[in-house]
């Protein structure tokens, strides 16, 4: 089999190179199954192995894990299940997905079975190295089909390509190798079974008749024609200089000049290529790296590159291809035409000569207002320097007193009339415009006629340079129609190849992040696979991430498939049922049971993590019992053991902060009412204390003044708690053992605690009770972060910061899920947090760009513990476009680094770094440690909060 791997691009080089290796590479082959290419891949990345291993043990560790609650991991539904990225792999789960979701090629590789020959003992160290890989991607296939998990773990297959590639972790595997030999090792694989299943008949290779094709290569080369024909699988295409797919394939198949095919007498030398046979799944590599010698480093190419979402090939085959040339050499004429129409037209719209060139028909406009100003006859210059004294000297006896200047009338100003001057000579400094000269160029010296001609000269030729304008506009934009209609005749559309996958890179070209786009083309939806993330997209976001041009992500991959061979994406039906197999169903049996095993031991986390839930519900509801049951201490003890400042505010805080309240309710309901009877006094007291709250939070208050902080029931009220909630809070704050003093109060505190005892489980549902109290207390902490967070900020101590933030805006986001009066100002914290990060950024950036070992170690720290955790809880809500962009601004500042010359160490710890930091996965990482909430009271919470705010309110807003 005579495959051309068109993947690089010294060719020549490539061929010379193996002629003279020749023998000595079949030999290797027939001794181990392995290419002599391979082993000096294996050879070259193997020498890297201990930089590497050394640049990973400098490397700071991840500050991130999976979520220890295994319902954040559990498979949504029927939701496709993404892959985790092992280490610097998102370049294999955007290849593998995409080929997943090809049903044919995910049917081939379930019901693969390795040939019996190899079952016991591999032959050579191809199978020994093919058949476990083979192994592991069936495994890792029928996780992805019926897995509960939300995301699988493909270290094992990962492993294998790792040794045998003997790449590392901590480096980046070129994609367009990995598919390339991806797809060797799968045809090597099933070639195996081929031969062991054919029964006389030339074995076919099922991996060869879905990725590979064929095309002739004609030319003359030293005046003689030949005729090539040649295997291909990824087709590479170059995008520098290109605007649109069809463009980079148009170069591709015409290579130098090609009049030779056409005229015996010419000299010249070339080829085309036309396709004779297409793959059923046709792969493009986009060749967006190129090696810039002077810097001697590979850079990427960021140019656009538009492509369709059905790609039409006729022009490209060989059986079209007279036809096609007949096309080629009209628009050939069209656009030579074309360059001629837009050269007029840019005379037409850039006239003159020199950097300074404007439209013709702005400098006609310009003439005829020229022409048609007010005609002067003298000169301006002449008629100011007239003012002056021949000699430039002022003679003293002159000059006005400052009176004069002041009471100057009107007589007395310069006059343009042809008369002597007058006597005041002033500096030209001083001079006073003359009334009637004119503040615009205009000819000195024109007859009525002569403005007439030249007018109807100006008007007529700027109406003619309008209508040629047009025109011309008119014929480039036919001639840009007449192209693109070219091959729209339906007799060059009988060749459609569907979009099916666009695999992403972002970052520079030693360093990025990976994910793919892939139509699921039973939904007729595009999904966005990025890693353990699998969301649904849209075209539009596919055009911005993958086009290029726009920011650092562009495409290096696409994969069209034929849209006429529907068995590509057709579904698995039951042979006798004919109803349609989903899901496990169309596993084989050991693949079926493997993954029930799988799905089992996850049933066991959940089961697992529940019972904990239960067990620690369990104890916090016997604890709260015990606290309902035990007696209530003396005064005396309850003062002495109470602490002025509790870490957990708890309802007795906020009942001996209100103390004073409850006591004017208590005088007031005494003064009030004739009956001095505790109850009495007890029950109005409730009410008047009621009333007050529920003003409170009817109130408009500013930022600064938030009275949910200031008492519970006010927070209850705007959230519409039950009524029951609120009635027995206030039954709490008047049995406080903190209001026992005097014999009223502590007669009114035995009765409303004697009430408290009263009320019956049926009445008041105490897991609810406990849910309100418990936001209530969250509503509090949230709020003690964003003020300490804030703090933080205006003081620029950043570091210290970013939690209190981050800790302030999820918690907050929380409760807002609940109700929008459950928490505070959303846009507000997100402002904060968001500026905090681009601090910090930058913050880190400038210590990188410092140089010295350390400062350069604690940029890196502060990027991996604090702004890299952080990026997905930017991203996770895509309508917060201030927060997309601020990623990228984060993003663009390091990817920037990239084209700039450093030290060898620093270039290592940036490449190590950044894919990290370029890791689109909006999965929620956690942090190591979280701050912790000093001791605080609410007097000390309502003070920072209203001094915050107020600080805040003097400040702009920047864009909030």
């Amino acid at each position: 089999m005579d495959v051309i791997d068109l993947t690089g691009d010294d060719k020549d080089d490539l061929q010379r190179a193996i002629a003279l290796s020749l023998e000595e590479s079949n030999r290797a082959f027939r001794e181990t199954g392995i290419t002599d290419e391979e082993q000096a891949i294996s050879r070259v990345l193997e020498a890297s192995i201990a930089e590497n291993k050394a640049s990973l043990k400098k490397t700071h560790p991840e500050v991130w894990n999976d979520s220890p609650n295994p319902y954040d991991r559990k498979r949504q539904d029927n939701c496709p299940v993404g892959l985790k990225n092992v280490g610097n792999t998102c370049w294999f789960s955007a290849v593998i997905q995409s080929l997943f979701n090809l049903l044919e090629f995910r049917r081939l590789v379930l019901n693969y079975n390795p040939p019996a020959s190899a079952q016991d003992l591999p032959r050579n160290q191809k199978e020994h190295r093919n058949l476990p890989f083979m192994r592991e991607l069936r495994h890792l296939f029928a996780l992805l089909v019926g897995s509960k998990r939300k995301y699988v773990d493909p270290s094992k297959a990962v492993d294998i390509l790792k040794d045998a590639f003997k790449s590392n972790g901590s480096q980046q595997q070129d994609v367009s190798e990995f598919t390339h030999k991806l797809l060797d090792w799968l045809e090597d694989a099933f070639q195996m079974k081929a031969e062991e299943e054919r029964d006389g008949e030339k074995p076919k290779n099922p991996m060869l008749e879905l990725f590979y094709g064929r095309f002739l290569a004609v030319g003359v080369l030293e005046g003689k024609k030949f005729e090539n024909t040649e295997m291909f699988g990824q087709y590479p295409l170059q995008v520098n200089g290109f605007k649109d797919l069809h463009e980079c394939l148009e170069a591709a198949m015409i290579e130098g000049e090609i009049e030779s095919l056409h005229s015996e007498n010419s000299g010249k030398s070339g080829q085309e290529h036309w396709f004779t046979e297409l793959p059923p799944v046709l792969t493009f590599e986009l060749s967006r790296f190129e090696f810039n010698q002077a810097l001697g480093r590979p850079e990427k190419i960021h140019n656009k590159l538009e492509f369709p979402q059905v790609l039409y090939l006729d022009r490209y085959m060989h059986k079209n291809r007279e036809i096609t040339r007949i096309k080629r050499e009209e628009i050939k004429r069209l656009k030579e035409y074309l360059t001629v129409l837009q050269q007029r037209l840019e005379r037409y719209l850039s006239y003159g000569s020199g950097p300074k060139r404007f439209p013709l028909v702005d400098v006609l406009q310009y003439a005829l207002e020229f022409a048609s100003s007010k005609p002067v006859c003298t000169s301006p210059v002449d008629d100011i320097d007239a003012s002056s004294p021949p000699s430039g000297s002022i003679p003293s006896q002159t000059l006005p007193s400052t009176a004069e200047q002041q009471q100057g009338t009107p007589s007395e100003l310069p006059s343009t009339s042809p008369t002597p001057r007058s006597f005041i000579h002033k500096p030209f400094t001083q001079s006073r415009i003359p009334p009637d000269l004119p503040m615009h160029p205009a000819p000195r010296h024109i007859t009525e006629e002569e403005l007439s001609v030249l007018e109807g000269c100006l008007h007529r030729w700027r109406t003619e340079v309008e209508n040629d304008t047009r025109d011309l506009q008119e014929s480039i934009s036919r001639i840009h129609r007449t192209i693109e209609l070219m091959y729209s005749d339906k007799s060059m559309k009988q060749v459609p190849y569907r979009l099916h996958a666009v695999l992403v890179h972002e970052g520079q070209a030693n360093a990025g992040h990976y994910w793919a786009y892939i139509f699921d083309h039973h939904q007729e939806k595009w999904m966005k696979y990025n890693d353990i993330s699998v969301t649904k997209s849209t075209w539009e976001e596919l055009e911005r991430d993958s086009f290029g041009g726009y920011r650092n992500a562009s495409a290096y991959c696409l994969m069209y498939i034929n849209d006429k061979e529907q068995f590509l994406i057709k579904e698995d039906f039951h042979k006798e049922t004919g109803q349609k197999l989903v899901g496990m169903e169309t596993l084989p049996t050991d693949l079926r049971d493997f993954v029930k095993e799988d799905n089992q031991k996850f049933e066991k986390e959940l089961e697992e993590w529940d019972l904990q839930l239960a067990q620690k519900a369990h104890q916090e509801k016997i604890l709260v019992s015990q606290k309902m049951r035990e007696p209530a201490p003396s005064v005396i003890t309850a003062q002495a053991e109470e602490p002025e400042y509790l870490d957990q505010p708890s309802r007795s805080d906020l009942a001996k902060y209100l103390k004073e309240e409850t006591m004017q309710a208590i005088t007031r309901a005494s003064s009030e009412h004739e009956d001095k009877n505790p109850e009495t006094v007890l029950q109005l007291a409730i009410k008047l204390e009621y009333a007050r709250l529920v003003k409170l939070a009817q109130e408009d208050t500013p930022p600064e003044t938030d009275y949910r902080l200031h008492h519970a029931v006010v927070y209850f009220i705007q959230n519409q708690s039950p009524k029951k909630i609120i009635e027995r809070t206030l039954l709490e704050q008047f049995g406080n053992r903190n209001l026992g003093f005097d014999e009223r109060c502590r007669n009114i505190m035995k009765i409303a605690q004697a009430k408290l005892e009263m009320i019956k489980p049926e009445e008041v549902n105490m897991e609810e009770y406990e849910r309100w109290h418990q936001d209530y207390r969250n509503f509090r902490d949230t709020t003690m972060y964003l003020v300490i967070g804030l703090e933080h900020f205006q003081k620029k101590s950043y570091v210290e910061a970013i939690l209190y933030l981050i800790c302030a805006y999820q918690n907050n986001k929380e409760l807002l899920s609940k109700g929008p009066y459950r928490g505070h100002d959303e846009e507000l914290i997100s402002h904060y947090r968001r500026e905090c990060l681009l601090k910090l950024n930058e913050h880190a950036a400038e210590l990188f760009e410092s140089g010295d070992d350390q400062e350069v170690n604690n940029g890196l720290i502060i990027m991996n513990e604090f702004i890299v955790p952080c990026l997905p809880l930017l991203l996770v809500d895509e309508m917060e476009e201030k927060d997309i962009i601020a990623v990228e601004d984060m993003r663009n500042r390091w990817c920037s680094y990239l084209g700039q010359e450093m030290e060898p160490n620093l270039q290592e710890k940036l490449t190590d770094f950044l894919p990290k930091l370029l890791d689109c996965s909006t999965e929620i990482k956690g942090f190591n440690e979280l701050p912790k909430l000093p001791s605080y009271s609410t007097h000390e919470l309502c003070e920072r909060f209203a001094r915050i705010m107020l600080s805040l309110s003097r400040t702009p807003a920047d864009g909030r």
